[in-house]
C-alpha cells in the first residue's frame, strides 16, 4: 500500500480523499481487521484485537518525464504566440487579411493531397 502521493513538477496536481478516517466501514465497535487512516500521525493503522498497529507503507513521487514536461512548454509557448498574434490582428488589418488567406491556403492544399491519396 501507498501511503502518500506527491505531485513533482509543474503539471502534476493531485486530489481525492474522504472525510472518514476508517477505510471499511466503521460500526463503532472495533473489530480484528478494522482499517484506519490516523490523522494525528498520518498513517494507515489496522487493529489486530488489542492494538491499533501501524502499517508501514512507502511515499511515492510521480510526476511527467522531461520529455513530457518539455512538450507541455512548448505548446504553452505557441499558445501564447497565438494569443498574441490575434491581439495584433486586431489592430492591424493587413496582418489579418494574409492570415485569412494563409487559412484559406491550408484548407484548400489539405483538400487537394485528399484527392491525391
Amino acid at each position: 500500500m501507498i501511503k502518500n502521493v506527491h505531485a513533482h513538477g509543474r503539471y502534476m496536481l493531485i486530489i481525492g480523499g474522504s472525510a472518514s478516517t476508517y477505510v471499511n466501514a466503521y460500526s463503532g465497535s472495533q473489530g480484528v481487521g478494522n482499517l484506519r487512516f490516523n490523522t494525528s500521525n498520518q498513517n494507515l493503522e489496522v487493529y489486530d484485537g488489542t492494538n491499533w498497529i501501524n502499517m508501514n507503507m512507502p511515499d511515492v513521487t510521480v510526476g511527467l518525464n522531461n520529455e513530457a514536461e518539455s512538450l507541455l512548454d512548448w505548446a504553452r509557448e505557441k499558445r501564447n504566440e497565438e494569443i498574441a498574434f490575434k491581439e495584433r490582428m486586431k489592430t492591424h488589418p493587413g496582418l489579418k487579411e494574409a492570415y485569412e488567406r494563409l487559412e484559406i491556403m491550408k484548407a484548400l492544399t489539405l483538400e487537394q493531397e485528399k484527392k491525391n491519396d
